[in-house]
């Protein structure tokens, strides 16, 4: 097997060193059926949280529990939910999630925000487009953006199904370097080690490879919905954009800083970095279109600026919102790629003007390049 059981060839990641680290807390780990939210639990997650900060890192939360939350204050037991229930107890318990975040991160001088998303949000380029933006913004602020599935409008064909996949697609939006999913167990075995007394933990896993699928269980516990399998599929997200993942059990107070200090876990590490990765899918991608640039354009593209309407001279073929599109120097030689923010009958109107002067031809305020250089390979 490609993989690596006693970290001897492979280095682990070092959450230390995390530059930008998205967290995803399982409903078991936040909510107790009895006794509701897990007060003492949280705020020592919240001491994780700032001290991250502290040493510079971008931090994302992607929190399960509102339905769990929800449930208990609706009364509705602990029986199977229908759909209908279950939007309704995620309303109810959204408000009291955010506010519980709001609360233990307040202290600490963090602000928080709060990000509903569907799968249709990151399988569109548009809304994909939109969501990193918004989520880079946050970020830029030094907000810590508290993210959940949209679990009041989500229906079974636009469901993640699972914090795990949603939080490895957050991962890779934000372009994360380090993902780590707080679990009930403490990392991938061999098999399911509550089951199978012979299991054995991996310490680092550099390719998931069809037996390790193979290898993978069913969930154990009552009221977490992702099980090993879900996870392989988070691992492979994320590795694919250049994010580590570590699997490892939450429920011991302060678990970042355990992590930090050698915990059990299993890492899932990445063949390139985030920004690298990126590059990689969009350079991929087949174009749909041309802009042709102006020599000052290329210039400044050149030293890593993005792409603003005024060095557009020329917009070639139909595209729309978040497609591929190829980049050409006066002479016509492709310069790269880029995925772009306007549609090409938008991008023939503001080409060769100011990005001051959009919102006067568009009628509404738009953003002010045209392909952001976050989005661009030259």
């Amino acid at each position: 097997m490609a993989t690596i059981s006693s970290g001897l060839t492979l280095t682990a990641p070092d959450i230390r060193l995390a530059k930008r680290l998205v967290v995803k807390i399982g409903s078991a780990l936040l909510v107790d059926r009895r006794t509701g939210l897990k007060q003492g639990w949280l705020s020592a997650l919240a001491m994780d949280v700032a001290e991250a900060k502290v040493r510079g890192a971008d931090v994302v939360l992607v929190s399960s529990g509102s339905i769990a939350l929800g449930r208990k204050v609706l009364n509705l037991g602990d029986g199977v939910l229908t759909l209908e229930q279950s939007q309704a107890a995620a309303a109810v318990g959204q408000i009291r999630l955010a506010r519980a975040y709001e609360e233990v991160l307040a202290p600490h001088g963090i602000t928080t925000a709060q990000v509903l998303v569907t799968l249709e949000d990151t399988e569109d380029r548009r809304r994909y487009l939109n969501s990193r933006a918004t989520m880079e913004t946050l970020l830029g602020l030094g907000v810590v953006p508290i993210v959940n599935e949209n679990d009041t409008v989500a229906t079974d064909e636009i469901r993640f199904g699972d914090n795990d996949r949603l939080a490895a697609q957050i991962a890779v939006t934000a372009g994360a370097d380090q993902l780590v999913l707080l679990s009930d167990v403490d990392g991938f075995y061999t098999a399911n080690p509550k089951e199978d007394a012979t299991a054995t933990r991996f310490d680092v896993v550099e390719t998931i490879t069809p037996e390790i699928e193979a290898m993978a269980g069913d969930p154990v516990s009552g009221m977490s919905k992702g099980g090993m399998k879900t996870k392989l599929l988070a691992a492979k997200t994320a590795v694919a954009g250049g994010c580590a993942m570590a699997i490892m059990e939450g429920s011991v107070l302060r678990p970042l800083k355990a992590l930090a200090e050698g915990a059990n876990r299993t890492w899932f590490v990445p063949a390139a970095d985030p920004q690298v990765a990126r590059k990689r899918w969009i350079n991929a991608m087949k174009p749909k279109g041309d802009l042709v640039l102006d020599a000052g354009a290329v210039t400044a593209l050149r030293a890593g600026k993005s792409l603003l309407p005024a060095g557009v001279t020329k917009v070639v073929g139909s595209f729309g919102r978040g497609e591929p599109v190829a980049i050409l120097s006066p002479e016509g030689v492709v310069l790269g790629k880029g995925l772009v923010r306007y549609t090409s009958a938008e991008a023939r109107k503001i080409a060769g003007h100011r990005s001051g002067e959009i919102e006067t031809i568009l009628g509404y305020q738009g953003r002010a390049a045209l392909v952001h250089r976050d989005d661009m390979v030259v």
